[in-house]
């Protein structure tokens, strides 16, 4: 197929714990700023939970969308608005054929602040005062709901449901509907936020959340051997993907290309991930195939590496079995935390602007390599000339899901 239906980055958007904006939040990786903290909410000493940390937003959604808007949209639609609008924006706004426009945006939960609010509600003051808006606000659709919505978005709308992998999954399905010659233009990405009592204490009970509440800043700890789980965020990441010739034709600015995806299943366990990473390691080969590349041109990967203990060295073996240990790879969840169905989403537009600037974040709170761990994990930020690199995205359910970005 010709250079033209290549599908490139023409615009970005991130809201997150250490950021408001893209620029923002990457600048923020490159200084290693940290956005977990302390959580001081009364659920947390009411409930007697064992983690009483979270890595929330930097910058409310409410002081960007105006509060008579934000009121009837659930806080993941907020965060999928704020970084959509920012994609948009910074895409140059073109106008565009609505019919050859699509949006994709994934969620690992969706709306449980509003259900788990609103049934609060109604057990405590009856149906008469359940919001009008329950439903539309609740539903895992929502953030793709509105933001195509907001764009008049009819070339489809689109909504992966893939746990931890959805925001990436998001970013797949829009390359392959732009390849299919579905749609020209999309906006895809990840929106989560669902930090509240019932998810901490879910999480806290599976034992895959840090505890390390005495030292917040160091909690989240990808591929060190004191890793004890991950540290829950909030956040979305969205990107203006397009067919090259589109992008050009109307003057756009280049961030870089989405050359290849893959996606695969582990088909082994609800939650832990296949320990030898074959099914990881498949996502990334596709990846690399329907790119054109081989192992020896990915210079980078920007890991999943949540900080849980058996996550962490399964992917370890996964980058090694598909790409080897040559890479320079990179965790920026140890500052973010863990956005859940926005993480792959954040971590793609990272991984595009390393690329791009040919400059890696450090890993942060690799105070000790776990010596399971046999890749070239960077704990400073690094230059690094790329011409390709890998985001990787892993999810409950054996989600799997490989990104392929080249300059």
């Amino acid at each position: 197929m010709s250079e033209d239906h290549d599908v490139v980055v023409t615009g970005i958007g991130i809201t997150s714990p250490i950021g408001g904006t893209a620029p923002d939040t990457w600048q923020a990786m490159l200084d290693g700023r940290i956005g977990v903290t302390a959580n001081t909410a009364p659920w947390v000493e009411k409930y007697n939970l064992p983690v009483a940390i979270h890595a929330p937003l930097l910058v409310e959604p409410t002081d960007i969308i105006p509060r008579v808007e934000a009121r009837r949209l659930d806080r993941s639609q907020q965060v999928a608005m704020v970084a959509a609008r920012e994609a948009w924006a910074d895409a140059g706004s073109p106008e565009i054929d609505p019919e050859r426009m699509g949006v994709v945006v994934g969620t690992g939960i969706g709306g449980a602040l509003t259900l788990l609010g609103q049934d609060d509600i109604l057990e405590q003051s009856g149906i008469g005062k359940v919001a009008v808006m329950t439903i539309p606000m609740l539903m895992p659709n929502g953030p793709a709901a509105a933001v195509g919505l907001w764009a008049k978005a009819r070339g489809g709308v689109h909504a992966p449901v893939a746990a931890c992998a959805a925001g990436a999954e998001g970013m797949a399905w829009a390359y392959t509907l732009i390849k299919a010659g579905e749609i020209d233009i999309a906006i895809a990405g990840g929106a989560e936020a669902c930090i509240h009592q019932l998810p901490v204490a879910g999480f806290s009970q599976m034992r895959a959340m840090s505890t390390r509440n005495d030292d917040p800043t160091t909690a989240s700890r990808p591929f060190d051997l004191g890793r004890d789980g991950f540290v829950l965020g909030e956040g979305a990441g969205m990107m203006v993907l397009e067919r090259r010739d589109h992008a050009v034709a109307r003057g756009a600015e280049i961030y870089g290309t989405l050359a290849g995806i893959g996606m695969s299943n582990d088909a082994f366990h609800i939650t832990a991930p296949e320990p030898n990473g074959e099914g990881g390691s498949r996502a990334i080969a596709k990846a690399l195939r329907s790119a054109g590349l081989t192992k020896a041109d990915i210079g980078h990967v920007n890991a999943h590496a949540t900080s849980t203990p058996v996550g962490d060295v399964a992917e370890s073996k996964t980058i090694l079995r598909a790409i080897g240990d040559h890479p320079v790879v990179t965790a920026t969840k140890s500052m973010t935390g863990h956005m859940l169905g926005a993480s792959g989403a954040v971590e793609a537009i990272a991984t595009v602007l390393a690329v791009k600037h040919g400059i890696v974040p450090g890993t942060k709170n690799v105070f000790d390599l776990d010596p399971k761990i046999e890749i070239d994990v960077v704990t400073e930020t690094r230059k690094v000339e790329l011409t390709a690199a890998v985001n990787d995205s892993f999810g409950f359910g054996g989600h799997n899901v490989a990104l392929v970005f080249t300059k």
